[in-house]
């Protein structure tokens, strides 16, 4: 009886693992995002003088759902502010304003080099490019690796257009 019972689970296994092998067709569907503009950050903690730097902290936020790159952090601009309640005025994007008592735009105050080397020292502002190649999850106030040094050059001219003007910089990757 043991005997029948061994022989009857060895053919239940058997016929459990048998198979026959063939090939398929088939298909699925997918779909990939796309890009989306990340926003660039900097900031610094000192005041400038002709003749002085400050370090430029960097950050990103990447408003896509999927890791982003950025390269090269590049000052592409400034605006110069002054006025408003206690000088707080800041570039909103189209004026100087501190949202209370507006200020104005000091044109004459926002000259900057391009960011090459080669034009150093030659206008009011200068910031060489920084190399991040850093790639950015998603999310919000990403920090990013490396820091810009913003340059008030000395021009050995008066500067005095600057005098307590606030800092909008303009940043592009």
């Amino acid at each position: 009886m043991a005997g029948l019972s061994v022989l009857l689970l060895l053919l239940l296994t058997a016929g459990a693992i048998a198979y026959f092998t063939t090939n398929g067709t088939g298909s699925g569907t997918a779909s990939v995002g796309t890009s989306s503009t990340i926003t660039l950050h900097g900031t610094t903690t000192g005041t400038l003088y002709p003749g002085t730097s400050e370090t430029v902290t960097l950050a990103a936020d990447n408003p896509s759902s999927g890791h982003q790159q950025v390269g090269t952090v590049h000052l592409s601009g400034i605006y110069a502010c002054t006025g408003g309640t206690n000088n707080d005025s800041v570039w909103n994007g189209s004026s100087c304003s501190d949202g209370t008592n507006g200020g104005h735009e000091v044109s004459t105050c926002e000259d900057i080099d391009n960011g090459s080397v080669g034009n150093a020292g030659q206008h009011d502002f200068y910031m060489q490019d920084v190399q991040e190649n850093q790639d950015i999850a998603p999310g919000t106030g990403t920090a990013l690796n490396n820091n810009g040094t913003l340059v008030m050059n000395d021009l050995n001219s008066s500067q005095d257009q600057c005098k307590n003007a606030n800092l909008y910089l303009v940043l592009t990757s």
